[in-house]
């Protein structure tokens, strides 16, 4: 079976514009593809994590991936699944998201030996003439077919600004200068991304003559693809100083059942025979499946010894244990808890367990949290400094959030 293939058979193609030759690119491994980042926050989440798989993949059959941050394209914004236009961001924050991107990116892809390329398209969006693109690039776009792209379409009621209109001639432009710098010859993509990738297959053609490729990744999840990365304290990140390893690890292992096989395939690099065992798993047998699936990711990720802390964690919890040595934790200081002890709602927050205090009122009216096997029942109750005799408590959120507060 060719790497091509194999992205068939794991669900990960979504649609692709010149099939035959795509396959023999990829197979041979002569592929020089990008996939794009927009630096919004200053760190990847996993979100951007099949992408991430999808260039390891690749990698490893030989094809040459080009990582490209988007710290021209952030200053206008994707439009691409918004109900209304980004906040704008300041080149400072910009240039420190995109340092933070390639640092997380090192740890995933092999650059070494011209491996692979990690490239800002900063370095030619900032420095474009304007009436040179709308000359040499904007002849080239139709604004009929423009508004007929799905990205352009769901904004079109609530107001899409001419700034964020613009998005697509710059993704465009994107392939068409890796194109003529590095030899680049296919895109990939969300299928959200597909307007826009046909945009710079059709700008080389006319400029230059030359076939290039775009091909589209299925989005995971798609049922629930809002949901993705998500979780009721926020976003689920890479950076382990945002999201700890165990709570990676318990990102994965809570997947619905449905999705688990679906995951495994997508995600992560188990023979697909393998995983094809797994899937004959029913009833509470799904859970050793799980099980792998978050050990592999978070190994991706964080390392094997992460991942086996995280793992022994989880394990020990769920099975009654006292080991809490590697469960995720906040340290407290006698201030935080001051004479009178610490609203539990400001804990909950402090702790990084809710993503606002209204969403702390309803875990606890809804029965969703404990401290200590105790089970919180008033919004305006006070941890005191007497809850912690052990030097610490546990406090629990649903049936598989549990954190750790030290009082130091």
């Amino acid at each position: 079976m060719g790497v091509y293939e194999e992205l068939i058979a794991r669900g990960l193609i979504a649609q692709v514009t010149d099939e035959e030759e795509i396959r023999e690119l990829v197979n041979s491994g002569k592929a020089v593809f990008y996939i794009g980042f927009d630096p919004t926050a200053d760190s990847l989440h996993v979100g951007h994590f099949m992408a991430l798989c999808l260039m390891k993949r690749l990698q490893m059959a030989g094809n040459k991936p080009i990582a490209l941050i988007g710290g021209g394209t952030a200053m206008i914004g994707d439009p691409s699944g918004r109900t209304d236009m980004r906040q704008m961001m300041t080149k400072e924050t910009i240039a420190h998201n995109v340092e933070c991107f390639k640092k997380q990116m090192a740890r995933f892809i092999d650059f070494s030996d011209g491996k692979a390329m990690l490239v800002n398209n900063a370095d030619w969006l900032l420095d474009l003439n304007y009436v040179q693109l709308l000359r040499e690039v904007g002849a080239c776009f139709s604004v009929n077919r423009m508004l007929t792209a799905e990205c352009y379409k769901q904004r079109m009621e609530r107001g899409l600004s001419f700034l964020e209109f613009n998005y697509m001639i710059m993704q465009s432009y994107d392939f068409y200068a890796l194109y003529q710098r590095y030899g680049c010859n296919m895109q990939f993509g969300g299928d959200d991304q597909w307007s826009n990738m046909l945009g710079g297959t059709e700008l080389i053609r006319r400029k230059l003559g030359k076939d290039a490729y775009a091909m589209t990744i299925n989005l995971l999840l798609n049922s629930e693809g809002k949901k993705m990365g998500k979780t009721q304290s926020g976003a689920v990140w890479l950076s382990a100083e945002k999201t700890s390893p165990y709570d990676f690890y318990q990102y994965w292992r809570n997947v619905d059942d449905a999705d688990v096989v679906k995951c495994l395939k997508m995600l992560t690099f188990l023979p697909l025979e393998e995983i094809e065992e797994l899937a004959k798993l029913e009833g509470s047998e799904i859970n050793r499946a799980k099980e792998i699936l978050a050990f592999e990711l978070t190994k991706l990720i964080h390392g094997e010894e992460e991942a086996q802390k995280a793992q022994e964690a989880a394990r020990a919890l769920f099975g009654s244990k006292a080991d809490t040595d590697n469960m995720p934790s906040t340290e407290l200081s006698a201030e935080d808890l001051g004479e009178e002890g610490m609203g539990v709602l400001d804990l909950l927050s402090k702790c990084g367990l809710i993503p606002s205090k209204k969403e702390g009122r309803r875990l606890i009216e809804q029965g969703g949290i404990s401290v200590d096997d105790e089970k919180i029942t008033d919004v305006q109750k006070k941890i005191g400094a007497a809850a912690f005799a052990n030097g610490f408590i546990i406090i629990k959120k649903g049936k598989k959030t549990f954190h750790k507060a030290i009082l130091k």
